[in-house]
């Protein structure tokens, strides 16, 4: 629940989901002190849903990450794969 709140505070901005994940991930990184951090973001948009593409369920994911995380060959899918990214784990 504390996650949530964290990204809570930032998305109460008008601002890209880009940025939003960045700014959640630098927070954790600053509070936290860890070695290495991987923020996923998955937003529904309402824009998509009810104008543009019309999309109910479309999903956008935004990754980042800071610091140092281990050099695993398939690493970076098996991370999308962890949050149940409905995309496949195809990025």
């Amino acid at each position: 629940s504390k996650l949530a709140r964290v990204a809570n505070a930032f998305a109460r901005r008008l601002q890209i989901q880009e940025r939003l994940t960045q700014q959640i991930a630098e927070s954790l990184w600053k509070v936290l002190q860890p070695r290495g951090i991987r923020v996923v973001l998955e937003c529904t948009h309402m824009c998509m849903s009810m104008r543009g593409v019309q999309q109910p369920r479309a999903v956008t994911a935004t990754r980042t990450e800071l610091g140092w995380l281990p050099p695993e060959p398939g690493a970076y899918n098996r991370g999308w794969e962890q949050v149940g990214c409905p995309c496949g784990a195809r990025h």
